[in-house]
C-alpha cells in the first residue's frame, strides 16, 4: 500500500512540474525579464493539435537550444582563434547565422558532420577546422535526433524517453571532454571554465548543467506518462562512449 502511495505521489509531482513548465511557455513575460523562449506559432488551431506533453517538449527543446546559443557565444569569446577560422563576423553574428539561417544543419566548414561525429571531430588532434562550430552543431543535431528529428510536437508525435535520457548522458561526456581533452602540447582543445588564484568562472558548467537537468526531468516525465522504463547506463566518463538513439 505504501509503495502505491509513493508511486502516486511521484506521478503527481511530475505532472505538476510538467504543467508548471507549460504555464511558463504560455504566460507573457515581464518586460526585460529572462524567460523561456516562446513558440512563434501560438494560434489556436496549432495549439489544439498539442497535448500537455507536446507543449512541454516544445518548451524543453527551445530552452535547451537557447542555452546552446549562449554556450556557442561564450565559447567563441573564450576561443577567438576558432571564430577566425571561418568568418570576420563577431561571435553574436556568427551564432545568429548558425541558428537562424536555413541550412539543414549541414555546414561544409565542418565537413557536414552532425551529432556524435561532429562532437568527436571537435576533439580530434588532426582537425584543423572550427572546433566550436563542430561541437555546438553536433550537440544541437544530437538533441534534435533524440527528439525524433523534430523541434515542434503534436498529438501524432512520439518521443522515446530512453533517447532523451541518453542525450543527457552524452552531454555529461562532453562536459568531461571539455575539461580534460588536450592536444600534444598539453593545451585544452577548447577553453571553458576558469579556475585559478585570481578567477573562478564556472558559467560553462552551469549552462551545461541546466541542459542535463532539463533532459533528465523530461525523460522521467515521458517515462511516467508512457509507462516505459529507462535503462540507466553507468559509464566511466574518461572511457565513456556516446550512447545511441533508438527508434
Amino acid at each position: 500500500m505504501t509503495q502505491k502511495l509513493l508511486c502516486g505521489y511521484r506521478r503527481l509531482v511530475l505532472s505538476a512540474a510538467a504543467l508548471l513548465l507549460v504555464a511558463c511557455s504560455t504566460t507573457e513575460p515581464a518586460k526585460n525579464s529572462k524567460h523561456i523562449p516562446q513558440n512563434s506559432d501560438r494560434n489556436l488551431l496549432s495549439q489544439l493539435g498539442k497535448s500537455d506533453i507536446d507543449r512541454l517538449a516544445d518548451v524543453e527543446i527551445r530552452e535547451n537550444t537557447q542555452i546552446l546559443r549562449t554556450l556557442m557565444t561564450k565559447l567563441y569569446k573564450r576561443n577567438p582563434r576558432e571564430l577566425r577560422k571561418n568568418t570576420t563576423a563577431n561571435a553574436e553574428e556568427m551564432v545568429k547565422s548558425i541558428f537562424e539561417n536555413q541550412h539543414g544543419w549541414r555546414f561544409k566548414e565542418i565537413n557536414e558532420a552532425q551529432g556524435s561525429n561532429a562532437i568527436q571531430q571537435a576533439f580530434r588532434p588532426d582537425y584543423q577546422g572550427d572546433r566550436v562550430m563542430s561541437l555546438i552543431v553536433g550537440l544541437q543535431t544530437m538533441l534534435i535526433k533524440a527528439h525524433g528529428g523534430k523541434t515542434e510536437f503534436y498529438f501524432t508525435d512520439s518521443i522515446e524517453p530512453q533517447n532523451i535520457f541518453n542525450a543527457a548522458r552524452n552531454m555529461e561526456i562532453v562536459v568531461w571532454q571539455l575539461s580534460n581533452k588536450r592536444d600534444d602540447k598539453g593545451q585544452l582543445y577548447l577553453f571553458t571554465n576558469e579556475l585559478n588564484a585570481h578567477e573562478h568562472n564556472l558559467s560553462f558548467e552551469r549552462e551545461f548543467g541546466k541542459i542535463i537537468g532539463s533532459l533528465d526531468m523530461f525523460a522521467i516525465t515521458l517515462s511516467e506518462k508512457m509507462q516505459r522504463g529507462i535503462t540507466r547506463v553507468v559509464q566511466t566518463l574518461s572511457t565513456a562512449i556516446f550512447l545511441p538513439f533508438g527508434l
